[in-house]
């Protein structure tokens, strides 16, 4: 059976739209450490990276052996807002791939894990904020369960009229990858950042280490 075309891309924000991952993994580190927890970089890009709070919270309760306390990591909002002020950049050839998805009238919006006042700041500090509007930014509080579930990004479609089979998401970790399938949807897996080729692969997914070759490949695809 022929695939449908592909009517709109989702992008994920953290490590596809802004090069933010390799600041968010040494602040997890050392809140990590803080809390009396050691998590080694290879521990959180496994774990952490692409995570709902859900997760990441259960995880270091985990190894903490004990519960922690509601909104626990407000105390540990500093830490990210001053280091992704003073590091963080676009991905980079995301601006050349949104340009050529925008030649080819092929509509895109984001969906992350992270609140909308966090994704609007990662847009605004690396000037992609006039890339998408209030209609096209969608925020895992939108639903009951981030990522790894496909709730989010099935709110996305819909919000946005598409059919889900007809979407393309463009991910960076193992749990948005994991997310995209459930939901039924291709999967475009970027490993031009930290998380390894190896935990993209699989059914229904394209991995790539070039974000200047997305187009081509969204076109392949059926775009």
């Amino acid at each position: 059976m022929p695939r449908l075309p592909i009517e709109l891309v989702i992008f994920d924000c953290d490590g596809v739209l802004v090069d933010s991952e390799r600041i968010c993994v040494a602040v997890d580190a050392a809140i990590t450490a803080d809390l009396g927890c050691d998590f080694t970089e290879a521990e959180i890009l496994d774990l952490f990276v692409g995570s709902s709070t859900e997760v990441y919270t259960a995880e270091i309760e985990k190894r903490l052996g004990r519960r922690l306390e509601d909104g626990w990591l407000r105390a540990y909002d500093h830490l990210y807002e001053e280091a992704l002020e003073a590091e963080l950049t676009a991905v980079d050839g995301i601006l050349d791939a949104l340009d050529r998805l925008t030649a080819l009238t092929l509509p895109y919006c984001v969906a992350s894990n992270g609140d909308h006042d966090g994704i609007r700041r990662s847009l605004q500090l690396t000037a992609l904020s006039e890339r998408f509007g209030e209609e096209s930014v969608f925020s895992a509080r939108d639903v009951a369960r981030g990522k790894p579930e496909p709730d989010l990004f099935l709110h996305a479609a819909r919000s946005m009229g598409v059919d889900p089979a007809r979407c393309a998401v463009v991910e960076d970790s193992a749990y948005g990858v994991r997310a995209a399938r459930a939901a039924g949807m291709r999967a475009f897996g970027y490993c031009g950042g930290l998380t390894p080729a190896g935990r993209l692969e699989g059914p229904d997914t394209v991995v790539f280490d070039d974000m200047r070759k997305l187009p081509s490949l969204l076109v392949a695809s059926g775009a």
